[in-house]
């Protein structure tokens, strides 16, 4: 197998960690500490826990993993109204 072949899977993130870490549960039933991609990071894509995500993992350690893709739910987005502004603008 090649170094730069990926092994890609499906979770869902259990736990959000300090520095942009997860807990997630494969859908295969494992358990492993992910970490937020760059990409994912430079556009400040939010994960919280219950997302649903894609994960990369390399064939040397699969306890560890990088999260790629943070995929839509069915969940409405909360309205988000301004608050009237007063005075000058």
């Amino acid at each position: 197998m090649p170094k730069e072949d990926m092994i890609q899977m499906e979770g869902l993130v259990h736990e959000v960690l300090p520095d942009t870490r997860f807990r997630v549960t494969l859908d295969n039933g494992h358990n492993i500490i992910a970490y937020m991609a760059g990409k994912m990071r430079k556009h400040r894509i939010r994960i919280l826990a219950g997302d649903k995500v894609s994960i990369e993992l390399t064939p040397y350690d699969l306890s560890k993993g990088r999260i790629t893709f943070r995929h839509k739910d069915e969940r409405p987005a909360p309205s988000s109204q301004r608050p009237p502004t007063y005075g000058r603008r």
